[in-house]
């Protein structure tokens, strides 16, 4: 069956095993569906079934398929249906007469009279009739007959009941008292015919009603089934003088046959001027019959003899080769629909043009010469020279044709069909446009985290001006020729000064590398603008200086330079043109001088001081000033010492004590100048006060274990009469806890 009649029937491909696929013809559905068959005379759709005809006397009926079947090389088929015959007959004969499954050359197309079964007269093909009238008695029997040969019995009114030709007819007992074929259930019936083995002519049938075997026999063509190839498959049923209604349901032909992917296939092919003949090889063809080509075999004739050199089969003219497709495991039918037709024409090979890029301006481009659209002829074989001298002496041929360097220019090509003819083709070899790049610049300010580093949008560098064209970006121009290692996000690049490269492509994928080099625009700071100090009760003013495009300064001021700002950090946005750099500067308070302690002796105050900035003044009214740290001639009592370093700023105050000086005791016990008493400055800190011999050996200590007081003993024994040393130290109760010390001498007179 060739697949382009697939369209005209209705076909299911049931895969049975590896590829093995049947084609299958059905009747089918609710309602079922014709598609692909033709309905006859009284035949019609009833829901799920075909009824052949209705329960009326004098009925023809018939289903065929549309499209013949051609049986020539299928070795087996089968067909499987269900029938039922009821009704209620006539009174007089009963129900009758029939119906008949056939594979027929010449179907019926409307009303025919026959043998009771819807048989046309002299019809030719296999026929299996389902007869419940004996014409002979007039009376219901359940027979199948089957005759493989012509309907033409007897003479004038033929009926398969009576045809009796020996090899080719069969005729089973009366089935009623078993298998009656007359009631309301349907029969289900398989029929499977096959090649005979020991003669391809017979055909081997098994018939079988609902599982049991009615016939199995071998049959011989006879009359005009001999020779028969191409027929068609159908059902009909007629009634006579008796009525019954024949109906068939779920009926399938299954025509197992090797699946061709397409019937003919027509190559080009040509003969040799010197000869006039042509060489094929016909088995290159065989993967477009069929898919697996080593799973079947193939035989070829022309003009009815069988080749048997296919690989190198000899024509002259036009000739067509029958193919004919077998499998040799049996599993499917032969297919001989295969034809591969052959037509020789003159060969010419085409000049043909190839354009290649010419990357990175080298001034060569890269061409597979192999490409070229010189032959349409599958196989040829193709030499390729730079010069037509060459190809003429068969000299030099370019030995790299799949990546033959060259600038623009002509090379020439011998072209040999597999049939052995030979043409001459020239090939013109162009070049794409050139892509056209410029070596670019690009400069972008500073990070400020990192003023090395700087981001770049890659992508605004303008090296070309093309119009569709795509751009890659690269760290190196190995990577670029190589297009690996992509930077992957060319607008947002951050990197120091350096460069980049380019790879531009055009539309035909030719391309360019242009250099970029990266430029880091460095900050540009104010010379002028230094940390400054002052006192921390001033303010001052911060000049950026000139020369900028802005400033922002952190306090909001957008001026050159800020004044009455106090002690801080401060910064300034200083603008040089897209670049901004962020200068910090300190108003630093100046550092206070520190007292690091006071001392007094007799009426005479020494101030000691550190920090700050000398040169330090000093006073006791901050009124009048002194570059000296001591006072003289100070009096007894409290003052208060200031002192401020070379900033002028406000002086720091230190409050002293002048204790009250006492220069004689005499311990006797009178209660006048009894004991030195310094009790007036327990409420400082670390307050001592110490006695010394006049060789510097320390006799007493007051603390406040005796009250800071002194009566002139030593362990409870009077001192003698003599001079003594005594000093007072303490820490003045300020932040600094400044040490102060008063030293001085003392008479002690002990009155024995």
């Amino acid at each position: 069956m060739k697949k382009t009649l697939l369209t005209f029937f209705l076909t299911t491909l049931l895969s049975l095993s590896g590829n093995l696929f049947a084609q299958t013809y059905q009747l089918a559905g609710d309602p079922v569906d014709t598609n692909g068959w033709d309905l006859v005379s009284s035949a019609q759709v009833n829901g799920d079934f075909i009824q052949l005809t209705p329960d009326i006397g004098g009925q023809y009926g018939a289903i065929k398929l549309s499209t013949p079947i051609n049986l020539k090389y299928c070795d087996k088929w089968k067909v499987e249906f269900d029938f039922r015959i009821d009704g209620n007959g006539t009174t007089s004969f009963g129900r009758g007469d029939g119906f008949t499954f056939w594979y027929l050359n010449n179907p019926p197309t409307g009303f025919t009279s026959g043998g009771g079964l819807g048989i046309p007269a002299n019809a030719n093909g296999l026929m299996v009739g389902f007869d419940i009238f004996n014409n002979s008695t007039e009376g219901q029997m359940s027979k199948v007959h089957v005759l493989y040969g012509t309907n033409n019995t007897p003479a004038g009114n033929p009926n398969i009941e009576y045809n009796n030709i020996a090899g080719s007819t069969f005729h089973s007992p009366d089935l009623n008292p078993t298998q009656p074929f007359v009631g309301a259930t349907y029969r289900h019936v398989e029929v499977n015919g096959q090649t005979n083995m020991s003669n391809p002519d017979d055909w081997d049938i098994i018939i079988k009603i609902d599982g049991n075997t009615i016939v199995s026999q071998t049959f011989a063509p006879s009359g005009g089934a001999v020779g028969m190839t191409i027929g068609y498959f159908g059902f009909s049923a007629a009634t006579g003088g008796a009525s019954a209604r024949h109906s068939i349901k779920n009926a399938k032909i299954f025509i197992d046959k090797v699946p061709l992917l397409t019937n003919t296939i027509t190559p080009f092919v040509c003969v040799n001027p010197a000869t006039g003949n042509g060489t094929v090889d016909l088995t290159t063809y065989q993967n477009q019959f069929v898919t697996n080509p080593a799973n079947y075999t193939f035989t070829y004739s022309a003009n009815g003899a069988i080749i048997t050199n296919p690989n190198a089969f000899q024509y002259s003219g036009p000739v067509t080769i029958n193919v004919v497709v077998k499998d040799p495991s049996a599993t499917l039918c032969d297919n001989g629909d295969g034809q591969i037709v052959l037509n020789p024409s003159p060969f010419a090979a085409d000049d043909a043009s190839l354009t290649s890029c010419n990357n990175n301006n080298a001034g060569v481009a890269v061409f597979d010469l192999t490409t070229a659209a010189v032959s349409s002829v599958p196989g040829s074989t193709l030499e390729f020279f730079n010069t037509m001298f060459d190809l003429t002496n068969n000299i030099n041929p370019i030995q790299n044709p799949n990546a033959y360097e060259a600038a623009p220019g002509k090379i020439f090509v011998r072209v040999t069909t597999p049939q052995g003819c030979t043409d001459i083709a020239e090939v013109t070899l162009n070049h794409y446009p050139e892509v056209i790049v410029n070596n670019a610049v690009l400069r972008s300010c500073f990070l400020q985290p990192n003023p090395s580093m700087a981001t770049f949008n890659l992508t605004a560098a303008a090296v070309s001006t093309q119009t569709g064209i795509t751009k890659t970006y690269y760290p190196s121009q190995t990577d670029a020729v190589n297009m690996t290692n992509a930077i992957p996000n060319p607008g947002n690049y951050t990197a120091p000064n350096g460069v980049i490269y380019i790879r531009v492509t055009s539309a035909q994928g030719c391309y360019a590398i242009a250099k970029v080099t990266l430029e880091v625009i460095p900050p540009v700071y104010s010379t002028i603008l230094k940390d400054k100090i002052i006192c921390i009760e001033d303010t001052t003013t911060l000049d950026a200086g000139p020369g900028f495009n802005g400033y922002t300064w952190s306090t909001g001021a957008t001026t050159q330079s800020i004044s009455n700002v106090g002690v801080g950090i401060y910064t300034v946005e200083l603008k040089t043109g897209d670049c901004i750099a962020v200068q910090q500067v300190k108003v630093i308070p100046a550092e206070q001088p520190v007292v690091t302690n006071v001392d007094i002796t007799a009426n005479t105050v020494t101030v000691n001081v550190i920090g700050g900035t000398a040169p330090y003044q000093y006073s006791l009214d901050n009124v009048h000033w002194q570059d000296s740290n001591i006072f003289n001639n100070i009096s007894r009592g409290d003052h208060t010492v200031y002192v401020k370093d070379a900033y002028d700023c406000d002086p720091i105050i230190i409050p002293i004590v002048v204790p009250n000086l006492i220069n004689v005791i005499t311990p006797n016990g009178d209660g006048v100048n009894d004991v030195i008493d310094y009790s007036s400055l327990a409420g400082k800190q670390s307050l001592v006060f110490s006695i010394f011999d006049r060789y510097g050996a320390k006799i007493h200590q007051g603390d406040k274990s005796n009250g800071y007081k002194w009566d002139g003993t030593v362990g409870g024994r009077k001192v003698p009469t003599g001079n003594y040393w005594y000093s007072v130290t303490w820490n003045e109760n300020n932040k600094h806890s400044t040490p102060y010390k008063f030293s001085g001498w003392i008479v002690v007179k002990n009155r024995d």
